[in-house]
């Protein structure tokens, strides 16, 4: 059996991220559905256990005050990979230095990939079908006339879990708030 995966998410609970819920629908409809969110700690197995986790999540945000993220425009990561996702401009740098402080102690992990602040909008199965969702999803964001500011003050510890013999599905483990203490377990 594979070991769980974890990750430290974002979820965007606005209209910029209903917009990219709604868009990943009609680029990808078999994909099940997942909460728009950004990612602070990509997936990754515990160093340690779930308490553990929580306990370095709880002592390093609690330090951490909210911050702003505004979104940028619509890239791709094709060739490495056929994902479509919107950057984010200001706050990146925060991000990725709250990436850093993370990934330690129970939660460290070596990525495979650079960590790059990003929403993810879908990730395809091939390169083809990425590029025409990059044409589309690059075209319907232009148009957005929703606010691309987003309040990150409240993160998600979630943890992969198997459904229907795959896993794809991530259950919410803990709420952390920046600032603060854990909220709730």
């Amino acid at each position: 059996m594979q070991k769980p995966r974890y990750a430290l998410v974002a979820y965007l609970k606005n209209p910029a991220g209903e917009f990219v819920e709604n868009l990943r629908r009609e680029l990808h409809p078999d994909l099940p559905h997942l909460a728009a969110h950004l990612t602070i700690l990509p997936p990754r197995p515990l160093q340690g256990s779930e308490d553990s986790a929580v306990q370095v999540l709880e002592r390093i945000c609690g330090n951490e005050e909210p911050f702003e993220v505004t979104l940028g425009d619509v890239e791709t990561f094709i060739p490495v990979t056929p994902t479509v996702y919107i950057r984010v401009d200001s706050g990146a740098a925060h991000m990725s230095e709250l990436h850093s402080k993370l990934n330690t102690e129970a939660l460290a992990f070596k990525e495979e990939w650079p960590y790059i602040p990003h929403l993810t909008i879908v990730k395809m199965s091939a390169e083809p079908p990425a590029q025409a969702a990059f044409q589309m999803a690059r075209e319907r964001w232009s148009h957005y006339s929703g606010s691309r500011r987003i309040l990150l003050e409240r993160l998600t510890f979630v943890r992969e879990d198997i459904r229907d013999g795959a896993l794809n599905c991530w259950v919410d483990l803990a709420s952390v708030v920046l600032g603060r203490t854990l909220v709730s377990r």
